[in-house]
């Protein structure tokens, strides 16, 4: 919840958590706001995320709105128009490491900035867009699922199919809200916490 917004510079508010907390919900629901408030309002997302809609940024509960398709974060200032003051990026972690540049850049101009995505991987592992674009944030909102084992408060996401690699798409087919206790992480392989660093 944001109490006291910046006046004469823009921010960056970022909306994390696991799958099925609501996040993409409470992007829309901001959005939504500012366009009441006759503010203009640009979203993007990743080409990658078509699940529920090629073009549309979709809730799991259904709610959507028009967005752009994007590859990379830098793409945002192709699509991009002077007048937008409010920007939305939803499932940022499925876009690169400059999207964090980007965001910075928007908000140095002026604009509201407001990212959602996962902050952890199957694994419990940060994604990285996600984990460099809260130390970069004015404002962080963690959102909690509720787990599908045992109820308490869920912020990890467990992978229910094999299948090889970080990023498979799927919602409830495919995944499930977990707490910390319920979780049964797969690490079959050791795994760096950052890939950056078993490039070097």
């Amino acid at each position: 919840m944001i109490h006291q917004r910046p006046e004469g510079t823009g921010w960056i508010e970022v909306i994390c958590g696991s799958m099925f907390s609501g996040k993409t919900e409470e992007l829309i629901r901001r959005l939504v706001r500012a366009k009441i408030a006759k503010q203009t309002v640009a979203i993007f997302k990743p080409d990658v995320d078509v699940r529920y809609h090629a073009t549309r940024v979709v809730s799991h509960s259904g709610r959507d709105i028009e967005s752009t398709v994007i590859n990379v974060g830098a793409e945002i200032f192709e699509h991009l128009d002077d007048g937008v003051e409010v920007v939305g990026i939803d499932e940022a972690q499925f876009l690169d490491l400059d999207t964090v540049r980007v965001a910075r850049k928007l908000a140095a101009e002026g604009r509201r900035v407001i990212v959602a995505g996962l902050d952890q991987d199957y694994r419990g592992l940060p994604f990285e867009t996600m984990m460099h674009m809260m130390v970069e944030a004015e404002y962080v909102t963690k959102a909690l699922a509720i787990c599908m084992v045992c109820g308490n408060p869920a912020h990890r996401n467990q992978r229910l199919v094999e299948a090889a690699g970080r990023l498979v798409l799927g919602g409830a087919d495919r995944y499930e809200a977990r707490c910390r206790r319920c979780f049964q992480p797969n690490r079959a392989e050791p795994q760096p916490l950052f890939e950056d660093a078993a490039e070097e």
